[in-house]
């Protein structure tokens, strides 16, 4: 039936609500059945072991519609369950233009947040169309389908807010670009992996405080960053070339990097990581961790020993954006279908590029530029801003187990 011909016809909404049982769907429609209404729309959500199912189905003829709802009444009963029948006409009323999905971490979340939240969704315009929980731990994380408000202007009330409610806050466009293959590519340092390359290898040369000094400061966006690049690698020269496996072995990866990666490559997205690092480590962590693309910065070695310079092209500020370019177009994916994640100044132009960029435990000149920002130390809550549930990522691991 068209939504042309259930416009202004009769239409009943038939609510059940109780204790979940199987068995519930089939039974009502079995009950319905009996009459030959037609289905216009269905609902269905359990909450903590209760059921609620709604069902908007064509108004039977006159003379029948009082013996309908007497058995439904009576089949309700006899499951322990209570029902509501309402009569109207037509379809629910058809959502505004501009549709969005909002996606809200919060460690915890809490009423008061979610309150403010679902407030700044109706003040900006919009309606909340549908409430879905995606995963309960390491966080709460719950998605909002919104409708009568475009995408970016709701991005913008929402984002600005959530550092002060004490949320992270993910605003996307609603669409079939959701489940396309995406390109998903993060920085190194401090985002896939808790450490600062360059700093541990300063700690086999002597000179830790010296390099993290300015890792700090040029993260924070104060230096320019190739400078503070051959600053710090000229301190390492002389360093024995042996090192590069024992920093290998120290390096630490966040919590949640191999459940993210893991579970990007079963849903055939592609992987890649920029590093202002070096390919000593990003070379070792492409195999380790089955990555597409990698690219950073190389440390120069001749005759066993670190010569204190970098070769090749440098991976700055600019060079992580035009490298997301370039993986998108090896990897056949369009550059609005990418994701990046990044900490630091030099990944901005990156995130600003990427259809969706995240600020990963963000310095706060990143949060503030970023589509959106994660504060919270587990990298897999990056998947809830792509909807995918953690009942899908334990249900694939399971499987995987039993293969």
């Amino acid at each position: 039936m068209s939504a042309s011909q259930t416009s202004d016809i009769p239409t009943l909404l038939v609510k059940i609500f109780g204790k979940d049982r199987p068995g519930i769907t089939a039974g009502l429609f079995d009950t319905l059945a009996a009459y030959s209404v037609d289905v216009v729309d269905i609902e269905q959500v359990v909450t903590r072991g209760r059921i609620t199912l709604c069902a908007l189905v064509t108004q039977p003829p006159a003379d029948l519609e009082g013996d309908l709802r007497a058995t439904v009444h009576s089949w309700a009963e006899s499951m322990k369950m209570q029902a509501e029948i309402i009569s109207g006409r037509g379809d629910n009323r058809p959502r505004g233009l501009g549709r969005s999905l909002v996606t809200v971490l919060g460690h915890p979340l809490t009423a008061e947040a979610t309150a403010a939240i679902a407030a700044r969704i109706t003040k900006s315009g919009g309606n909340i169309d549908r409430i879905f929980r995606l995963a309960k731990y390491p966080v709460t994380a719950v998605e909002f389908a919104v409708s009568g408000v475009e995408t970016e202007p709701l991005r913008t009330a929402l984002v600005t807010d959530a550092a002060a409610l004490g949320v992270d806050i993910a605003v996307v466009a609603a669409g079939l670009h959701r489940r396309a293959q995406r390109l998903v590519v993060m920085d190194v340092d401090s985002t896939l992996i808790q450490d600062e390359v360059i700093e541990l290898f300063a700690a086999h040369a002597g000179c830790e405080d010296k390099v993290a000094e300015v890792t700090a400061a040029a993260m924070r966006g104060e230096l320019d960053f190739e400078q503070s690049l051959h600053a710090r690698v000229a301190l390492l020269e002389g360093l024995d070339a042996s090192v590069v496996e024992k920093v290998r072995s120290e390096v630490r990866l966040t919590p949640g990097a191999r459940t993210l990666i893991r579970t990007l490559k079963r849903l055939g997205y592609q992987v890649g990581v920029v590093s202002g690092g070096f390919t000593q480590v990003t070379d070792d962590l492409k195999e380790r961790l089955g990555l597409d693309f990698a690219q950073a910065n190389t440390l120069e070695i001749v005759d066993g020993k670190l010569t204190g310079r970098v070769t090749g092209e440098i991976v700055d500020r600019a060079g992580k954006a035009r490298l997301l370019r370039r993986f998108a177009a090896e990897a056949g994916v369009p550059l609005s279908q990418t994701v990046a994640v990044g900490d630091g100044a030099n990944d901005l132009d990156m995130l600003n590029a990427a259809g969706l960029g995240v600020a990963f435990n963000a310095k706060p000149v990143v949060r503030e530029a970023a589509h959106t920002a994660v504060n919270v130390p587990f990298l897999d809550t990056v998947l809830y801003l792509l909807g995918v549930t953690r009942e899908e990522v334990e249900a694939a691991d399971m499987h995987d187990e039993v293969g």
